[in-house]
């Protein structure tokens, strides 16, 4: 499968496809090698279809007003807790998700070292700190790279990013990049004008002289273009691109998610799920409330929790939670003081993430915080715990290896320890 995100600055763009389709013939270059896998019990994974979805809360959102308030104490803030059918409380602003937390664990002991945007959004993505040399590959690139394996029939791309665009495949190449998409399903350069006739015939022209470029013995650069075109021919035709038209869902189900961009992420993200697509990034930005954050929070809250409510609600419904792992989490969470203009800044000691589905225990809290939620009192767990968690609970085997391009070889999730509490 070879996809590549016409947002993500390290990749290939769809437009080259298009390019491709239209009658241009360049070479894909060395960057579409794929990393080695060694690839453990990989029967087990095609009795399987499992699938992970990501809400990804850019700018880092302030978990203790969320998932681990602080009644009473100076940092609490003014929200109040309220029950929820799991076995913890959560903010009074989520009450639909709070019906949902049976299926959803809180990891309240998450404590990270990378409290700048950009870094910690690539360490939460990837489980590996920001390094010059190497680019690791993200959650997206590893889960669908791992789950593809009894994805045969699928035919639209394996990550997908919804309403923004997500962190790069790395070493594992190109392959294994996010395929972006906005809330509305529209996607960039796909409208070739063509009619089906005149396209089959052009691909066809095409498709000679690729076959002439492999002939030739022209290397492993000649083998991948091949796929790239095939692939993008694939994606123009198939039926399963209807996944994308959240349009074509009923209004009551839009009103049901909420028809905004995070809404509808969540209800496409839901539609890609069914027809197998391994990994799904919906994102939902606004976060980084360094003032007045208690007054965005209350608008902020209704659309997440309507949206995100009503994602876990379908997904158990229609029998799927079982295999989808639904994690929320952000780069990382906010101060428990409150500053001078009201809102909180960048805090990684001492925050939380949710997670469930895919194998994943739900209605849990796990770990404790302080009593103003300065520090964790109890284990704490990092992005790579996380990571490797998801991945157990999916059924990916954690002995897992890539090896990057300089040969050095990577173990899956940086080699993350599982939290126990989340795995049955």
């Amino acid at each position: 499968m070879l996809w590549q995100n016409n947002s993500t600055p390290r990749g290939m763009s769809r437009r080259h496809f298009m390019k491709h389709t239209a009658g241009a013939s360049a070479l894909a270059g060395s960057a579409m090698a794929m990393g080695n896998s060694i690839r453990v019990h990989a029967d087990e994974l095609k009795k399987q279809n499992k699938s992970a979805i990501l809400l990804w809360m850019g700018g880092g959102p302030a978990t203790i007003d969320l998932w681990d308030l602080k009644p009473g104490a100076s940092t609490g803030g003014p929200f109040r807790p309220i029950s929820t059918t799991g076995d913890m409380q959560i903010c009074e602003h989520l009450p639909m998700v709070a019906k949902q937390m049976h299926n959803l664990s809180i990891v309240r002991s998450m404590s990270t070292r990378e409290a700048d945007h950009g870094r910690g959004r690539y360490y939460m993505h990837t489980g590996f700190v920001p390094n010059p040399s190497i680019e690791h590959p993200s959650y997206g690139s590893v889960i669908s790279h791992e789950m593809m394996a009894n994805r045969e029939d699928l035919e639209i791309p394996p990550f997908v990013s919804v309403g923004g665009a997500s962190e790069g495949p790395g070493f594992l190449g190109m392959a294994w990049a996010p395929f972006s998409v906005s809330s509305t399903g529209r996607i960039d350069n796909l409208d070739m004008k063509l009619t089906d006739s005149r396209l089959a015939q052009r691909m066809e022209t095409l498709k000679l002289i690729e076959g002439s470029f492999i002939k030739q013995n022209r290397g492993p650069a000649a083998m991948d273009h091949a796929k790239i075109l095939k692939k993008t021919f694939d994606l123009m035709t198939s039926a399963q691109m209807e996944a994308f038209e959240v349009s074509k869902e009923p209004d009551a189900m839009t009103e049901r998610y909420g028809d905004t961009g995070f809404g509808r992420g969540c209800l496409m993200a839901r539609r890609l799920v069914e027809v197998g697509v391994p990994f799904i990034e919906v994102n939902m930005g606004g976060w980084d409330n360094h003032q007045n954050i208690h007054q965005t929070l209350e608008t902020r809250l209704p659309e997440m929790d309507r949206a995100m409510s009503a994602l876990v609600e379908d997904l158990e419904q229609r029998g799927l939670i079982e295999n989808t792992a639904v994690i929320w989490m952000g780069e990382f969470g906010r101060t428990p003081t409150i500053n001078g203009n009201g809102g909180r800044d960048h805090w990684a000691r001492s925050w939380s993430v949710v997670a469930g589905g895919g194998g994943i225990n739900g209605g849990l809290a796990v770990g404790e915080t302080d009593e103003e939620g300065r520090r964790v009192i109890t284990e704490p767990y990092s992005a790579e715990d996380m990571m490797a968690t998801v991945c157990k609970g999916l059924g990916i085997n954690m002995e897992t290896t890539y090896q990057s391009k300089s040969g050095r070889p990577m173990k899956i999730a940086n080699g993350g320890k599982i939290i126990k509490e989340l795995i049955a």
